[in-house]
Parts: C-alpha cells; sequence; structure tokens
C-alpha cells in the first residue's frame, strides 16, 4: 500500500496550509483565553471548500474520496494553530454532513448541505446526555408521534458548537418500549420553538469548540426533518460514529507534525552544559518517541482512509486508530512540554495549549477504553 501523495495532492496539501497560516492563525491565543468561536474563520475555512471535502459536488462539496479528505485536513492541523476550530470542522463533517449525505432524503441534503459546506450553517450533533456517554443509545429524551411530526423533550450535553448552532442532528427514542431499537433521528433547526441551548462550558482544552447543552421542551419537528426512517437511529448512530472516530483525529496528524518540528528545532537550539540539549539521550529519545508515534498514527489512519475509499468493512481498524491516535497525540503534547520545560509550561509560547487540547482526544467519539473493548470484542474475544 503505497501513501505517496501524487503531486495534485502535494499542491493542495500545501495550499492548505498557506491558508491556515495567512487566513486563521490571527489572535489564536486571545481566542482560547476566553473561550470565543471565530465564525469568520469557520466562514473562510466554508469558502476554501474544506467543510465540503468530502461531500458530492452537487450538493455544494468538493467530492473528495475518505484519503483526500484527511490530507485536507491534515495540512488544516499543520497550517492552523487553532485545534479547536479544527475539531469542530471534523466533528460537524463526520457527524452532520455525512448521515445527512447517507440518510437524507434528496430534499434533505439539498435544503442542508450547501449551507454546512459553505460555512453559512453550523451543524451540532445531538447524542450524549447525562446519564448516557459510553452508553450512548440509553436515551431518555423522547420523541411522541403528532399530527404532522414529533414532539422531543429531553436535554442533550456535553455537545460540540450546541451554544452556536444553526441546526442539530438530534437523536431521540420514538418508541422507548423497543430500547435503542426505537431510537430515531430528526434534523432540528435550532430556531425552533421548545429549543433552547445552554452557555458555553469552560473546559480544559480545545476552548474555541464551544460545548454545551441542547434543551428540548416541547419541541416540534415535522415529518419533513426526520432522517430516515423511524427506528433507524441504531444504524444511523453506528455508521456515524464509525466515520467520526476513524477521522476526528485528522487534523491532530497535522498538529502533532508541527510540534514535532517545533521541539526539533528547539532541542538543537537550546544549549545547556555546553552543547544543545538535544544531545542529551533523555531529550532525544522523547524526540524519537514523537516521530514514531507520528508516523504509526499516520499510516494507520491512512490505511482506514483507503479501505473507506475502497468499499471495506475498517470497524477494527477504526478503533485501533482512534485509540492509537488519541493516546500519541497526548504523549506527543506530554514530550513537548518537558522538552521545552518552564518555556513549555507558559501560556505565552503556546506548548501547554497543545497538552491541554490533546487530552479530550482519549474521552470524545468514544474513549480509549471502549476502543479496546470493540478491539477486543472484535477479536472474538
Amino acid at each position: 500500500m503505497n501513501f505517496t501523495l501524487t503531486a495534485e495532492q502535494t499542491a493542495r496539501y500545501e495550499d492548505i496550509v498557506a491558508f491556515a497560516r495567512t487566513e486563521l492563525d490571527a489572535d489564536v491565543l486571545s481566542f482560547d483565553r476566553e473561550g470565543s468561536f471565530n465564525r469568520e474563520n469557520w466562514k473562510r475555512c466554508g469558502e476554501k471548500g474544506i467543510l465540503g471535502s468530502h461531500v458530492p459536488k452537487e450538493f455544494g462539496g468538493q467530492g473528495m474520496g475518505a484519503l483526500d479528505t484527511v490530507l485536507t485536513l491534515e495540512a488544516l492541523g499543520y497550517g492552523c494553530r487553532d485545534n479547536g476550530l479544527t475539531l469542530a470542522l471534523g466533528g460537524q463533517m463526520w457527524s452532520v454532513q455525512e448521515p445527512i449525505l447517507t440518510y437524507g432524503t434528496d430534499e434533505q441534503k439539498r435544503r442542508f448541505l450547501p449551507g454546512l459546506c459553505a460555512g453559512d450553517l453550523i451543524g451540532a450533533h445531538g447524542v450524549s446526555e447525562e446519564h448516557s456517554g459510553s452508553d450512548a443509545l440509553s436515551l431518555r429524551t423522547t420523541a411522541t408521534k403528532t399530527d404532522g411530526g414529533y414532539v422531543l423533550n429531553g436535554r442533550k450535553t456535553y455537545i460540540g458548537m450546541a451554544p452556536l448552532a444553526d441546526v442539530a442532528l438530534v437523536l431521540a427514542n420514538a418508541d422507548p418500549d423497543a430500547g435503542s431499537w426505537g431510537v430515531s433521528a430528526f434534523l432540528v433547526e435550532c430556531d425552533a420553538e421548545g429549543l433552547s441551548r445552554s452557555e458555553p462550558y469552560a473546559k480544559t482544552g480545545t476552548r474555541t469548540n464551544l460545548l454545551g447543552d441542547l434543551v428540548l421542551e416541547d419541541c416540534f419537528v415535522a415529518d419533513e426533518n426526520v432522517l430516515g426512517r423511524e427506528g433507524v437511529g441504531i444504524s444511523l448512530f453506528t455508521r456515524t460514529i464509525g466515520w467520526e472516530r476513524a477521522f476526528i483525529h485528522a487534523g491532530h496528524l497535522g498538529s502533532m507534525q508541527a510540534l514535532l518540528e517545533r521541539s526539533i528545532e528547539f532541542a538543537r537550539q537550546r544549549r545547556q552544559f555546553g552543547q544543545p540539549i538535544g544531545k542529551f539521550q533523555s531529550v532525544s529519545n522523547r524526540i524519537a518517541d514523537m516521530r514514531l508515534g507520528l508516523e504509526t498514527a499516520r499510516l494507520l489512519m491512512y490505511k482506514v482512509a483507503a479501505m473507506k475509499d475502497e468499499g471495506l468493512d475498517a470497524s477494527l481498524e477504526t478503533a485501533m486508530a482512534k485509540l492509537h491516535i488519541s493516546e500519541v497525540l497526548l504523549d506527543c503534547a506530554t514530550n513537548a512540554v518537558r522538552i521545552h520545560g518552564a518555556r513549555g509550561y507558559l501560556e505565552m509560547h503556546e506548548v501547554e495549549r497543545e497538552l491541554r487540547d490533546s487530552i479530550g482526544g482519549v474521552i470524545y467519539a468514544g474513549t480509549s477504553d471502549i476502543q479496546r473493548n470493540l478491539i477486543a470484542g472484535l477479536l472474538g474475544l
């Protein structure tokens, strides 16, 4: 399996890196400190075609395959210092746009996808609840059938971009007696009567990806906004989480590359005891581990993308990629802080933010422990 980039892929990679550095990197430190979201940058990413990378051209996208989309997001992560932005972009692409593309009617696709791809709309994926995290489909949010649609009641919590979302893909239980097989999916427009949003949560990292709650109180959703047939929620969730787990870390490949290069440069320039600190094995070994982790993470993700493009089942490979990449990301950021010493601990040098941003990776889209359980199950244990 040859992952050498073509001339076209290399040119696009370089173009996205240049775009990110020129258009997206202003005031990152202040946005992170304030926990605020830059909607202008979101719109720029839409105009650049990043949000629509994997969506067919007829619905406002670029029509790329999974591997080319991963390369685009990796380039974005390499050039853009705002990890919250890259995470939010990936969250919408894989957990909102992909299920609309797969399960939506032509009318739903034409109504929602062009705006999402262009950056005119922000989408949120409303699954998690206070009492259903890893056990995601143990939902208490209900959908009661009524004339012309459904009435939704419940609270979705820890939802990425919920405070600013224009449309939310909400899973709710339309048949409580059927358990997870009674779960249905709804496209809820966030100006709908009966829907409200919490203030953003203050959190450790990726602060520019705003996290909050969606509150549904007798919120009417018309039949035309049901995504797929009633009871399709478990299939939709399984497929969606597969795409999200596979590629939510694509941007982090680029940020790990940038962090590695920065650490190497610092280890060459910083001198202690009459020589560059990179000459000390305790430092050089950390850098070697960072390089090895990045290479294995990249190969795992590229393999999953290639399998997706070939229409193959990548369930096992996806769980392995999510587990490995999230753990390597955290190790890479920790090593970078230790290599930079006091500078790595100070906010103004922006290394500590990489560590804060990496912590959530072992939690969202399925914890590392859940991935290990999935891998074991897929191996017949």
